[in-house]
């Protein structure tokens, strides 16, 4: 199972994939992502997939709202690793 570390690599990866001009050093884990990063609902769709090819991750529609923060996103991710 990948660390919160790895996890936390992989959510900065996906910001990259559909924002390459982010620095996610700059980020801040506890600020709604869509304030920081200018991506749409299009955008947020390829993040998804790309975090599903990465991770092995579904994120249903209904949880969504859950991943409004880098923290947040990454706290989702691994409650759905573990869980199995």
């Amino acid at each position: 199972m990948p660390t919160r570390e790895e996890v936390r690599q992989a959510v900065f990866d996906a910001i990259r994939s559909v924002a390459p001009e982010t620095d996610t050093a700059t980020l801040r884990g506890d600020r709604p992502l869509r304030e920081q990063v200018e991506i749409d609902s299009f955008d947020f769709m390829r993040m998804l997939v790309f975090l599903h090819e990465r991770l092995g991750v579904d994120v249903p529609e209904g949880a969504y709202g859950q991943l409004a923060t880098v923290e947040a996103t990454v706290d989702y991710l691994l409650g759905r690793l573990t869980a199995g």
